[in-house]
């Protein structure tokens, strides 16, 4: 399969032979990333997904196997790497839904995994926020439920409406912006959309005053097993007992191409792995290209897992895990994840807090203002937080809105979506924050520079038990309250956010 996408530091690694290659440093890996490259490596993701009606790069669709191939196909190419294309099974979750109000059509987004069912009934506000059976009334049997986001997994809200003997469940945003959830797999649930917190405070409005409100919601779900990849390239230099992993995610959402989310992090690695094929390591690297992020960080869980029962001594040989997830955003902030804790008392295995450090001292060196982001375990470093391994990673954004003092800080516009096109249609390439783009994955060359000469600046391997992973994996999803799927640990503050 031969693809548009040519990149140009390619050609060194083909016509030179490793022994030539020098040593890498950060400023020369740094000065071989290009915004030509980057932009046309977004865009070859784009073609790839309106290659096809759906638009989109949901794992097992097409347009995702032209992305895996086209990964394999170009990290093969320079011949410095060893490339794995990892094969796994997992549950797809698609369809669609309808929802009318009293006969008038509703804006509403599917759950991933609901089951499918047709209900007309009336509509009953659930107390609280629908963690508790105590939540629902005797009203709510035989109803169609409306439910805040928060504070709780929507998989425990469901399992309540399902319960009290609901015919189907509404949650509603509890901030700005589409909400997209998933109940985390199959189980005991009722029919479930979601629907924005305009949308939602209004009928709950109505519903306080005294309105009488008749839902009618119809869910058509298609769930099947996928095959699906993820693409894993080590440099076949270095010392392989002393690695440094570094993962994006592949796929995107059903509504549209995914180019921030998360084919920025995809390219900005591969761009990196291009560029670092014209030096010589002194560790082992090694590039993750994951699938399935977004129905539940399923591709890097697979690996982790996978390995952890099957070769657990090579997982220790990891020494630190990077992750890039959406670093492009159009309105960004630049965040680090709050390894030492510092900003929201979740602190990561060993190392973490040096790794936050690293990522500090490049944007202050750049002369960049930046800020931490929870470490809640909610894109693909989770799995190996909960295995004790080093890990860190910057984000721009999703979702959330930005401040006036955020727009003080990054420029940009205030009140607005930090990325308004977050698991929209309009993730594409004319809504990229290409200053971002560049310096980011400037950024990632510079700690893979970093790290592939030396882990001198962490602590030695193994600090942590296996115990205390498993606590710190406690503490994480009781802080998050949330279903571990796609972005929605994107929430820099806001505590009672889940997916």
């Amino acid at each position: 399969m031969k693809f548009a996408y040519i990149i140009l530091t390619l050609a060194c690694a083909a016509c030179a032979s490793a022994q030539s290659f020098p040593p890498v440093t950060s400023e020369a890996l740094q000065a071989l990333i290009d915004l030509d490259e980057l932009r046309g490596g977004a865009q070859q993701l784009q073609d790839f997904a309106y290659a096809y009606p759906d638009r989109n790069r949901v794992f097992g669709s097409s347009a995702h196997n032209d992305t895996v191939n086209f990964l394999a196909e170009v990290l093969r190419s320079t011949g410095f790497y060893n490339v794995e294309v990892q094969p796994f099974v997992e549950l797809y979750s698609g369809g669609d839904s309808a929802l009318t109000i009293n006969g008038v059509p509703t804006n509403n987004t599917l759950f991933t995994y609901t089951p499918s069912g047709t209900a007309t009934a009336p509509l009953v506000a659930v107390s609280n926020l629908g963690c508790a059976t105590s939540d629902y009334p005797p009203q709510a049997t035989g109803a169609i439920v409306l439910i805040s986001r928060g504070n709780c997994t929507f998989a425990q809200k469901v399992t309540n409406a399902a319960a009290a003997r609901a015919l189907a469940a509404i949650v509603y945003n509890n901030i700005e912006g589409t909400i997209a959830g998933t109940l985390g797999g199959l189980g005991e649930y009722v029919p479930t959309v979601g629907t924005d917190l305009a949308t939602g405070k209004s009928l709950l409005a109505s519903l306080q005053n005294g309105t009488n409100l008749i839902a009618t919601l119809e869910v058509n779900s298609v769930l099947e097993n996928r095959t699906t990849f993820n693409v894993i390239a080590e440099t076949k230099s270095g010392n392989h007992d002393s690695v440094l992993a570094l993962g994006a995610h592949t796929d995107s959402v059903e509504a549209g191409p995914g180019i921030n989310d998360d084919g920025s992090g995809t390219i900005g690695l591969l761009n990196v792995a291009i560029a670092l094929s014209n030096f010589t390591v002194t560790n082992a690297v090694r590039f993750c290209f994951w699938s399935a992020e977004e129905f539940g960080l399923l591709g890097s869980t697979y690996y982790v897992t996978t390995l952890n029962e099957t070769a657990p001594q090579e997982l220790a040989k990891i020494r630190a895990y990077l992750n890039f997830d959406m670093i492009a955003s159009p309105h960004y902030a630049y965040m680090i994840y709050d390894g030492d804790g510092s900003a929201f008392n979740l602190t990561g295995p060993a190392g973490s807090a040096e790794i936050e450090s690293m990522f500090e001292d490049y944007y202050t060196a750049a002369g960049k203002t930046f800020n931490a982001t929870a470490f809640d375990g909610r894109s693909d470093y989770g799995p190996f937080l909960d295995v004790g391994i080093a890990a860190g990673g910057i984000f721009t954004g999703a979702e959330e809105i930005k401040t006036d003092e955020g727009q003080d800080i990054w420029g940009g516009e205030e009140e607005i979506a930090y990325d308004v096109n977050y698991h929209q249609a309009g993730d594409n390439i004319f809504n990229l924050a290409l200053d971002a783009f560049l310096l980011n994955t400037k950024l990632i060359a510079h700690s893979v520079a970093t790290y592939a000469t030396t882990f001198d600046s962490l602590p030695l391997p193994a600090s942590l038990s296996r115990r205390h992973a498993r606590e710190m994996k406690m503490r994480r999803d009781s802080y998050a309250g949330a279903d571990i799927h796609g972005h929605f640990h994107h929430h820099c503050g806001t505590e009672d956010a889940e997916l």
